[in-house]
């Protein structure tokens, strides 16, 4: 694509791939037909994602479980539950955080950095466009994380209890 992707106009993927550092999980998401882009594309900014990610903000991009297929062996994936009921995958050889799951629901929130990179460069904007929930924006930090996001629902706290910004 020779233009700047726009909401309107952007390159999707029939499926990704992407692991963590060291290679000893990788994983294949299948997107659905008529898969949202715009509406799985989000981003997080409790403390418990800055810990887990070691960044100031967490993008995701939310499928189906159901479409989430680990390539590798998960001797090394670990999940850890900061809240019960909530999973955050990780490599227990590299640190590695893969994805966050509400295991009351059938979705998967992957960690859009832990994409390959030739997915990231055509897919990018598809993958991380933050077009839908972004939640704990009222952590945001003044003139450094509080304008990256600027699509999407703000959320004071998390979108299942309502307070947008």
């Amino acid at each position: 694509m020779s233009e700047s992707p726009s909401v309107d106009n952007f390159p999707k993927p029939t499926y990704i791939t992407g692991g963590c550092l060291c290679g000893s999980i990788r994983y294949r998401v299948d997107f659905p037909d008529g898969h949202d882009f715009l509406k799985m594309s989000g981003s997080c900014q409790c403390t418990q994602c800055r810990r887990t990610t070691g960044a100031l903000i967490y993008i995701a991009h939310h499928a189906p479980q159901s479409n989430f297929t680990f390539l590798t062996s998960t001797s090394t994936l670990k999940n850890f539950y900061a809240t019960p009921g909530n999973q955050r995958g990780f490599c227990t050889n590299c640190g590695s955080f893969l994805y966050w799951r509400d295991e009351s629901e059938d979705v998967i929130a992957f960690a859009v950095g832990s994409v390959d990179p030739e997915f990231l460069s055509e897919f990018g904007f598809a993958l991380a466009n933050c077009s839908a929930n972004n939640v704990w924006c009222q952590n945001e930090i003044k003139g450094v994380t509080d304008g990256i996001v600027k699509r999407g629902v703000k959320w004071a706290t998390s979108s299942k209890e309502g307070i947008r910004m």
